[in-house]
């Protein structure tokens, strides 16, 4: 079904301004919060956080407890919180904040490959100039040809959004086959996304958890807000946007993110990761472009196809 141009100009667009924000400030937030606690601790407790509220707002409005799909919204919480929400956690614990929301934001680009042959939305035109950037932009902050100190943190990064990627095209593929409920595919997936972590948790060693002050803040902040509350309206731009389109859409969260790191964690990228993340924002901006261009010419052909079926006087 093509959306209308309201919910694509106010809705989405509201739904994408509140995600950024989020999402963007929640990167210094995890950072900071992995100085009191460990990675796999850090996103169990996140993770299990956030489903918790989301099975209490169910319950609050009445809704069915039970899951439908599970084998899907398995996968689904395999590749959303277990693959994307531990290996961003743990990029963060290795990396510095604004490269690995760099790394971990390339996430649309992967979407647009895996699209193509799963959701026959083909790479064209400008696209492939985007991608051509984000490839560069990523071989030169990754420097595969010089093994240094952070590359174990930028294979992270990149792994966890090729997982965010395949989580994307696959709840696109849900939504087109059943009519699910939104609340309710976020609780489940995040639930079972987050009972490996919660056993990695358990059986990898680790130091304990510092309950002081701003890790709970942190800790209320990362999993209520932004993994609860964002993953819905994440996945609501993934039903009301094509898939590409809903992946453009947060293009400011890595800027956030970075902007947010370099005033109150002091980072400074090298010339080389500088380099690099230019290109891959350039990339970026050439995709959100091509979306508005998108957008105009869905206008003017619902408004077309509206005046076309106006009854004569």
């Amino acid at each position: 079904m093509i959306p209308s141009p309201q919910n694509v100009n106010k809705t989405a667009l509201m739904a994408v301004v509140a995600l950024s924000g989020i999402w963007g400030y929640n990167w210094v937030v995890m950072k900071e919060c992995l100085n009191y606690a460990s990675p796999f601790d850090f996103a169990a407790l996140r993770t299990s956080i956030g489903a918790a509220s989301l099975f209490l707002i169910m319950f609050i409005q009445g809704k069915s407890l039970y899951p439908k799909e599970f084998i899907l919204t398995l996968a689904l919480g395999l590749l959303s919180t277990t693959g994307c929400i531990g290996l961003v956690t743990l990029a963060l614990y290795y990396g510095a904040v604004g490269k690995t929301a760099i790394l971990v934001y390339i996430m649309p680009f992967w979407v647009l490959i895996l699209a193509w042959p799963l959701l026959a939305e083909r790479l064209a035109g400008s696209q492939w100039m985007a991608v051509s950037l984000a490839f560069a932009g990523l071989m030169v902050i990754l420097e595969p040809w010089n093994l240094h100190s952070g590359m174990l943190g930028n294979i992270l990064a990149v792994s966890s959004g090729i997982a965010w990627a395949g989580s994307a095209v696959l709840t696109k593929i849900m939504w087109k086959r059943y009519p699910l409920e939104l609340i309710s595919l976020s609780a489940w997936q995040m639930l079972l996304g987050s009972l490996p972590l919660i056993l990695m948790a358990i059986t990898i060693p680790g130091p304990p958890v510092q309950w002081t002050p701003y890790f709970i803040a942190g800790l209320s902040f990362s999993s209520v807000i932004s993994q609860a509350l964002a993953l819905i309206l994440w996945f609501y731009l993934l039903k009301a946007l094509p898939a590409g389109m809903a992946s453009m859409g947060t293009l400011a969260t890595p800027i956030i993110g970075m902007t947010a790191a370099a005033i109150e964690l002091g980072e400074r990228p090298s010339l080389f990761e500088g380099i690099g993340m230019l290109l891959i924002l350039a990339g970026l901006i050439i995709l959100a472009l091509q979306g508005l261009i998108h957008a105009r010419e869905l206008r003017a052909i619902i408004a077309g196809k509206k005046q076309i079926i106006l009854p004569r006087r």
